[in-house]
């Protein structure tokens, strides 16, 4: 009875499954059988936890998942070391998606719900170990798909080191390596779902650099002139300038070098400084008055100033055309469950952030849709945005109500929580690219609308002039 049944399905069955078309639902169902799989690529690239230009290894272990897969890779592209591009098929249109693996300093963090550390310099509390592996995982699955169905079109991906102050995308975007794309994909990890349409700050930063002249501090202190003083003057003269910008404005900065002792006056300190604001040509003007205070500073204590401008992103623009795809697809997957264990875990980490209880019905739904947003963080996927249409959206790969840049943030990442909302994005990205494929009125459509919020007349000036990439900015 059992052979005639096998006869029976592949003589009914086996025609259709040769010639029939391979559906995005068939295609999304296969993602769901290689969690485990990517899961462990997101865990290694967690362990490694290496910094912006650092990458080695997670950019090394992310072009071989890639090229093992059909993939033709590039590497170090841009004049970057860490950033590649794969891509397979040919012709067009051609869909980038978008991957980061870069990891913060400091924040080095067990998987456990109490802050303890685990013994590195970094952590990955941005998530981009998930990142880079869905938006990886996505580009498989959509060669699958074209390859199955015989589609022609490129998909392409960019593997994009140092987006936390590197402004990788940046030199990317400078070199031209999007010049023929049609549309550009990306997520990010979050503590919830949601694909709105996102905004982002533009964003300078620079290392000021002063230089004094060593002496006694105690036994010839008229004799030097301390680069430190420079420094705090300098942060003392943009303090008060704060009440003098555009509150919609941040500045932020950390004195990375104050001397080394304190009976020496020091003759090198530095400082490193961040400005945003949602206009970059207000922002031009914001830093250039962060500069003269540098200057006076120097002046005042007798002192030399010289800074080095570090990365300059856009804010982002957004496609509203593409913005309404993502959500459709999106709300279709929808969130994650929770597990026991899982709740478990989130509910330390909730009260570990202040709240009285976990709610997890943040982590099961979508949020919804709004086509106007405030911006807050920065990203060089702004510069993408200015130079193809662009879309990205959230998934909760955090306990709901964790802040980014948090070891919170790098605790779940390293749980099944982060791998479950890891893979939501993936299948997002996935099932938006196909639909991409198969409706290309939609990138008609999304170009229109990226001219007309662009200008017709605009022409790309990365805010890093033609520096090139700062490959130390880490060390």
């Amino acid at each position: 009875m059992k052979k005639r049944l096998f006869f029976l399905t592949v003589t009914i069955f086996g025609p259709i499954l040769l010639t029939a078309q391979v559906s995005k639902e068939t295609i999304l169902r296969k993602l769901d059988g290689t969690s485990e799989k990517y899961g462990e690529i997101a865990m290694e690239i967690w362990n490694l936890a290496e910094m912006g230009y650092q990458e080695e290894k997670s950019s090394a272990l992310l072009q071989k998942t890639l090229a093992d897969e059909g993939f033709t890779v590039k590497s170090g592209v841009a004049g970057i070391p860490t950033a590649f591009v794969a891509e397979y098929g040919s012709g067009l249109p051609i869909i980038a998606v978008l991957g980061e693996f870069d990891a913060l300093p400091g924040l080095s963090q067990q998987a456990t719900p109490e802050k303890k550390s685990a013994g590195g310099v970094a952590g990955h509390a941005c998530g981009h170990h998930l990142f880079g592996t869905a938006s990886s995982a996505a580009a498989i699955a959509v060669k699958d798909w074209m390859k199955a169905n015989k589609r022609t079109g490129t998909i392409r991906f960019y593997g994009c080191p140092a987006e936390e102050g590197g402004g990788a995308k940046v030199f990317m975007a400078r070199e031209g390596l999007f010049k023929d794309v049609d549309v550009a994909l990306h997520w990010h990890p979050s503590s919830q779902n949601a694909a709105s349409a996102a905004a982002a700050l533009a964003n300078i930063s620079a290392k000021f650099r002063f230089y004094g002249v060593s002496a006694h501090a105690a036994g010839a202190p008229h004799m030097g002139r301390s680069s430190l003083d420079g420094v705090e003057a300098m942060n003392m003269m943009v303090n008060m300038m704060r009440e003098h910008i555009p509150q919609e404005a941040r500045i932020h900065y950390v004195i990375t070098d104050g001397g080394k002792a304190p009976n020496v006056v020091p003759d090198y300190a530095e400082v490193y400084y961040y400005a945003r604001h949602n206009r970059r040509d207000v922002l031009r003007g914001i830093f250039d008055r962060i500069v003269k205070a540098g200057e006076g500073a120097a002046l005042g204590t007798g002192t030399k100033m010289e800074y080095e401008l570090v990365n300059g992103v856009h804010e982002l623009l957004p496609n509203l055309t593409l913005q309404k795809l993502v959500h459709k697809n999106l709300s279709a997957i929808g969130g994650i469950q929770y597990t026991e264990e899982e709740k478990t875990f989130g509910t330390k980490i909730a009260q570990s952030l202040g709240q009285e209880q976990l709610n997890e019905k943040v982590a099961m739904e979508v949020q919804p849709y709004r086509e106007t947003a405030r911006a807050y963080g920065s990203t060089d996927v702004g510069d993408v945005s200015f130079v193809v249409p662009t879309v990205g959206f959230g998934t909760a790969t955090w306990v709901p109500g964790t802040p980014a840049h948090s070891w919170q943030a790098v605790a779940a990442g390293g749980t099944t929580i982060g791998k479950k909302g890891m893979m939501v994005a993936a299948k997002t990205l996935t099932a938006t690219a196909i639909d991409l494929f198969n409706d290309q009125s939609l990138i008609k459509e999304a170009k229109v609308e990226f001219t007309e919020r662009r200008g017709t007349d605009f022409v790309y000036e990365p805010l890093i002039g033609d520096r090139p990439p700062a490959l130390d900015y880490r060390k």
